[in-house]
This record gives structure tokens, C-alpha cells and sequence, in this order.
């Protein structure tokens, strides 16, 4: 499992993100206003209205993602605390909401009423939640849970593609650097030069 801890970490976090887009832009309230000179029709109230924070949180998940995907050991852990962050905040942003359903849909009646501040409460006659602002949570859930994963698992992560190829390539060097040394040695034997000897066949003859 170790092996595909990066993997599995970012797939999570990516998910996490999706979600709480995913939520943000769907229903999360159905709003019924006391008879009023406006339309008795219900309301339906999204996220981006009940709690428009999940947007940025759930946006700042997906570039946390993709700095992990580049980050060294030690960042990676940094990143993972912020995850954590993040996922905190989503929770909170959407269970808010949940918990104050007068206050989230407050904007909406607003728009509906032109009536703003507290006394858009009086204005509610119901307020139904939908299964979203659950989801929402469930986002910020999956993040955080993800996110104490990296932090455990950010050491033991595999070396990046570029890292490797730049070990083989420094490999590759050394090993034609070996090989074009004893071309030259066998090519000095072949001249009568003894290569061992300081200087070699580059050494000036001695004269007399």
C-alpha cells in the first residue's frame, strides 16, 4: 500500500476537491416565504448562495494537489498540514450553514423580497435542507483524512520521473566516462605505453 501512497493521496485529495465543487453548485436549501407581495413558489437556495467559501476552499484543494505531485519530502508534509487546513474549513463552512439555515438563505430572500438584514428571518415561513451540505462535509472530511495520510506517508513517497531520469542520466555519463578511459588505456598498451605510469603517453620523452 506504501508503494502507492502518492497515488492513492492524491486521487483523495482530488476527489475531496471535486466534491465540494460538486456540492457548492447544486441546491442546498429549499426556502418558503410568508405570503407577501412576491411569488409563493418555493425558493431553491444553492451553495454558492448558502456558503460560497466551499468554492475557494474546494479550488485551493486542487492546487494543493498539484503542488504535491512536484513537492520533496519535506514539503509535501507542509502541504499535508494545509490540507488538513482545508478540509477543517470546509467542514465548518458547510456545517455553518447547516446549523443556520436562516442565516445561509438569508441573500436569497433578499433577492426575492428586497427586504435585507434580520428582518429577512421574519420572512421565512420554512426552510428545507437538501443532501448536499452533507456532501460538502463529507468533502472536507475525505480532505482532512487524506491529508493526515500524506503527513504520515510523505517520506515513503517514490522519487519523482524528472529525479529519475536525471539519476540515470548521471549514471549513463559515469558509465560512457568508464568506457571511453579503457579505450584510451587499451589504445596507449597498443602503442607501447604503459598507462599506469604518471603522465602516460601524454608525458614528454626525457632527453639526454
Amino acid at each position: 500500500m506504501l508503494a502507492r501512497a502518492k497515488s492513492i493521496s492524491l486521487i483523495a485529495v482530488i476527489a475531496a476537491a471535486g466534491l465540494g465543487l460538486l456540492a457548492w453548485s447544486q441546491p442546498w436549501f429549499t426556502l418558503v416565504l410568508d405570503d407577501g407581495p412576491w411569488p409563493a413558489d418555493p425558493v431553491g437556495v444553492a451553495g454558492a448562495i448558502a456558503s460560497p467559501a466551499v468554492s475557494a476552499l474546494s479550488i485551493a484543494g486542487l492546487a494543493l494537489a498539484a503542488a504535491l505531485a512536484l513537492a520533496g519530502p519535506v514539503i509535501r508534509i507542509v502541504l499535508g498540514v494545509l490540507g488538513l487546513l482545508l478540509g477543517g474549513c470546509l467542514v465548518l463552512a458547510a456545517g455553518m450553514s447547516l446549523g443556520e439555515p436562516a442565516t445561509a438563505v438569508s441573500r436569497a430572500v433578499t433577492e426575492a423580497t428586497g427586504v435585507a438584514g434580520t428582518q429577512t428571518r421574519d420572512l421565512i415561513a420554512a426552510v428545507d435542507a437538501t443532501a448536499w451540505p452533507s456532501v460538502a462535509i463529507a468533502a472536507g472530511i475525505l480532505m482532512a483524512a487524506a491529508s493526515v495520510f500524506i503527513v504520515v506517508t510523505a517520506r515513503r513517497w517514490p522519487a519523482s520521473a524528472r529525479k529519475y531520469r536525471t539519476a540515470r542520466f548521471s549514471e549513463d555519463v559515469d558509465d560512457r566516462s568508464a568506457k571511453d578511459r579503457a579505450v584510451d588505456d587499451w589504445d596507449e598498451l597498443t602503442r607501447g605505453d604503459d598507462p599506469t605510469e604518471p603522465g602516460g603517453a601524454d608525458e614528454p620523452p626525457v632527453t639526454r
